[in-house]
């Protein structure tokens, strides 16, 4: 499908971004600072990440249990719907969710999703 008329006079690296697209990044970034923030001062106070995560009582473990879950479920979607898209290499959403965090990486697949989507024609 060839790109659409006010497609053509946008640079490369901004073509096929819409609004759900945009929204979707700007959750990526704050989900990355957000979690890291939390990440940098459990590294500068020397905490025990895991054991605070799943060791901090019954309400803790229910949002780590919560959040694993939802990770799991969000990882099946994106090698699903990648595939369906033709998306390449879409397990890398997967390992750096692991090195960054999953609120940065799934709004991040999300908005390439809809990149693509808006690229073939199908939004």
């Amino acid at each position: 499908m060839s790109p659409q008329p006010h497609d053509r006079k946008r640079p490369a690296l901004l073509r096929h971004w819409n609004a759900t697209a945009i929204t979707f990044a700007v959750l990526s970034v704050v989900g990355l600072v957000g979690t890291w923030i939390f990440n940098a001062l459990a590294i500068v106070q020397m905490r025990d990440y895991l054991g605070d995560w799943f060791g901090s009582g019954p309400a803790v473990n229910s949002l780590g249990v919560d959040l694993l879950v939802v990770a799991v479920a969000g990882s099946i979607l994106i090698i699903i719907e990648a595939r369906r898209l033709g998306m390449k290499r879409a397990w890398l959403y997967i390992v750096l969710s692991g090195i960054t965090a999953f609120a940065f990486t799934f709004p991040l697949f999300l908005a390439m999703r809809e990149r693509k989507l808006v690229k073939l024609g199908r939004h």
